[in-house]
């Protein structure tokens, strides 16, 4: 059984990456006019496809770098950049416009029944930085299978946390306002800023052991 530090870090940075309550208002922008079964059905289709997303990152993502040719080491230090950049956005309050815009293209393209793929599920939910944690944690994991199948049950459960914040959008965003957002968002950002420094860390000492 992996130490209950290591899954405490799993949870903290999957739900600091794919950030369940800072998609809320981003749902709501997408579904003007859709009635409560029908936000209920794009909730739980995007977070199931989502979820499927990282299940499969974390099972075959180190496979699949090994196939490429690309060490985790490498892919570490890449990672923990691209959580350093997450970070940054969230910080100076960057991030949101991005995901903004991202949806805002996607309703412009795709009739509603087609949002929980696109952008919902991808890339809000399972995007770059959802993916790349999940195969940096389970490289933590150093096969251990019970390690492994407890990061599945996190990206669960972070996942069932976006259809909970998905189905309470209305008041959670009244609850909140923008000033709620704001200090959300960067005090979550240095915690990612601090997760992504250690991955970076973790990798340039294992490239230096090789």
């Amino acid at each position: 059984m992996p130490e209950m530090d290591l899954l405490i870090s799993a949870l903290t940075t999957l739900l600091v990456v794919v950030d369940p309550l800072g998609l809320v208002p981003i749902f709501l922008s997408l579904t003007p006019g859709a009635d409560a079964a029908a936000r209920r059905h794009i909730a739980i289709l995007s977070a199931t496809i989502a979820f499927a997303i990282l299940a499969a990152a974390t099972l075959f993502g180190a496979s699949l770098l090994g196939a490429l040719g690309i060490s985790l080491p490498a892919f570490r230090v890449a990672g923990g950049l691209l959580l350093f950049f997450m970070a940054f956005e969230m910080l100076f309050e960057r991030r949101q416009p991005r995901k903004t815009a991202t949806a805002d293209t996607a309703m412009s393209k795709d009739d509603i029944r087609n949002i929980a793929a696109f952008p919902l599920a991808i890339p809000l939910m399972a995007g770059p930085g959802a993916i790349a944690a999940c195969i940096l944690l389970a490289a933590r994991m150093e096969g251990n299978m019970v390690g492994l199948g407890a990061l599945i049950g996190i990206a669960f459960a972070v996942c069932l946390t976006c259809v909970i914040a998905f189905l309470l959008a209305t008041p959670i965003d009244k609850l909140l306002g923008v000033t709620g957002r704001t200090v959300l968002s960067r005090l979550l950002g240095v915690i990612l800023a601090a997760l992504a420094v250690q991955f970076v860390a973790d990798g340039v000492r294992n490239l230096v052991a090789l």
